[in-house]
């Protein structure tokens, strides 16, 4: 039997992260990560407070090269609805950044932490399942399929949605659905993206295209689930004919590359995100659609908050508490983010006339007022930041009018 601090449980992004945060911060980590079944072709756009967040980590000039800036952020009301929102740019220059963000695909990071975690002196890696959990008010113990045993003071779950760790200490979930697809892929164009990434808002949801290194972006495009279905059937040039056609060609020829993936869209929230000794992160904790950038981003706020409990007095041993203390302080951003979220999505799907009007006025108002754009942009950036900022907006004002 094997005795630790921590145990993070679960192998994907957020669970390798939280391993090398938690271990950078001083703690005796075991990682129960089995191999992935197949690769994640996906993409990821972490925004800058996320990108700092891994440049303390030491991760993101191993990460940099195969990652995109995002500069410039377009929303572009594709509906055909009688009440369109104005086409609305949201650009980095506004609020003192070179970039909101940086997208990449997630194998790139995949491989970054899988060399990070194989050189970290403070993880041991177990490959084998996590076939029962026992939680005692005193030490959670990991039995692994393998017939390997972990002890560990506290444990994290980032076993995904349906986490069996979370399922262990009985913490219930609320989950609901929508009735959209997220179609997924990566594709070549003739066109530079400049570093813009454009989002088109249609009845369906929306189809966002994000930069790639070169002449390449990733697009997410949520959609009707028969109309994904359909088009998932479609050969490489004739998709790509229709990703042109619904991007009205801003970025000239499209050429869309093997892997495309089609991903069902849910939600689902815990009704508590930490216990006694158990803290729960990324998608054991939330699940929303693919929209705004804001999955990761909200996960690694997850393990910011946990490193900042667990790892703030590493020579102490860990309190009895802290998954206790890390839901109150996680509960307010998450539910928060959830609901904006979900309220974005369902008012794109929404065809009662007030819904289209709110959303349209709210494009209206950032358009024309650039210290609320400017308020909105940094809050999407760092929850908390942008109304941080108001008074400095509001002494910088009054001292432009004095002049």
């Amino acid at each position: 039997m094997s005795k630790f601090e921590v145990a993070v449980i679960g192998g994907g992004l957020a669970g390798m992260i939280a391993a090398v945060a938690l271990a950078r911060g001083g703690r005796n980590v075991a990682l129960v990560a089995p191999p992935a079944p197949k690769e994640d072709r996906r993409t990821t756009a972490l925004m800058d407070q996320s990108i700092r967040f891994l440049d303390r980590l030491t991760l993101w000039e191993k990460l940099r090269p195969a990652a995109a800036p995002l500069s410039s952020m377009r929303i572009i009301d594709g509906t055909n609805r009688l009440l369109r929102a104005p086409t609305t740019t949201f650009r980095s220059a506004e609020v003192g950044l070179d970039a909101f963000g940086y997208n990449f695909p997630n194998k790139a990071l995949m491989d970054v932490l899988e060399t990070a975690i194989a050189a970290e002196g403070n993880i041991t890696r177990f490959t084998g399942m996590a076939e029962t959990i026992g939680v005692a008010p005193d030490a959670v113990t990991v039995a692994l399929a393998d017939g390997e045993e972990i002890v560990a003071d506290f444990a994290v779950g980032a076993d995904g949605r349906k986490s069996k760790l979370r399922e262990t200490v009985g913490i219930d979930v609320r989950t609901w659905s929508y009735p959209q697809s997220a179609m997924v892929l990566n594709f070549a164009h003739t066109l530079p993206h400049q570093n813009i990434s454009t989002e088109f808002h249609t009845e369906h949801g929306p189809f966002t295209q994000v930069p790639l290194p070169g002449n390449r972006s990733s697009l997410v495009w949520v959609q009707n689930p028969s109309d994904a279905a359909a088009r998932i059937e479609l050969s490489l040039a004739e998709l790509g004919n229709v990703v042109e056609e619904r991007m009205q060609s801003i970025l000239g020829k499209v050429t869309v590359e093997e892997g495309a993936q089609i991903w069902p869209l849910s939600g689902m929230m815990a009704h508590r995100f930490g216990k006694g000794r158990v803290a729960l992160v990324g998608e054991a904790a939330h699940v929303f659609p693919p929209i705004g950038a804001q999955g990761l981003n909200l996960s690694l706020r997850d393990i910011m908050a946990l490193s900042d409990l667990l790892s703030a007095r590493a020579e102490l041993p860990v309190a009895a508490d802290a998954g206790s203390s890390f839901d109150r302080k996680r509960r307010a951003d998450i539910m928060t983010r959830t609901a904006s979220v979900d309220l974005l999505n369902r008012s794109l799907l929404s065809d009662f006339l007030p819904v289209q009007v709110l959303r349209a006025a709210g494009l209206h108002v950032l358009s024309a007022i650039p210290p609320l754009r400017n308020i909105v942009m940094r809050e999407g950036i760092e929850p908390g930041r942008g109304f941080r900022d108001i008074p400095d907006a509001i002494k910088e004002r009054l001292k432009r009018k004095k002049a």
